[in-house]
């Protein structure tokens, strides 16, 4: 979640395309990468990583690469329509078809492999696991 926003209930953004940036590794030997678009919630972000430090036992180093910064409004059940917008429901990403979502250093291909495969279960979308030196085979 953002420490403070400037525009309280922002538009629905789109996540159709490619990403534009964040397309390769910066940080680490091995990482995430989205095979699709789609919205990625704080808490699955928040579960993806704890399931990869939970495997890697707290070593090496992860490297989340998205952040929570579109607000989702969501109005009360059973609630007429009219009387303005909703309010903020939820925190997500926006995350485009190619985009590194996480990234893993200091650990063997073996463990980071893993790792990331059970991250992937925690989200919503297609991935693929890419390494430093070529983008290797799909999870």
């Amino acid at each position: 979640m953002p420490k403070r926003t400037k525009f309280r209930k922002p538009h629905r953004l789109t996540y159709d395309g490619h990403a534009k940036g964040n397309t390769e590794l910066h940080f680490g030997e091995y990482g995430l990468m989205a095979k699709e678009g789609s919205w990625v919630s704080a808490r699955q972000i928040e579960a993806a990583r704890i399931a990869m430090t939970r495997y890697m036992k707290r070593g090496g180093n992860v490297y989340i690469n998205i952040f929570p910064h579109l607000a989702i409004t969501k109005k009360p059940l059973e609630t007429r329509q009219g009387k303005g917008k909703g309010n903020v429901d939820q925190y997500v990403a926006v995350v485009k078809e190619g985009k590194i979502m996480f990234e893993i250093s200091g650990v063997t291909e073996e463990v980071a492999r893993e790792a990331l495969r059970l991250a992937s279960h925690k989200l919503p979308i297609k991935t693929k696991f890419v390494s430093k030196e070529v983008a290797s085979s799909e999870n």
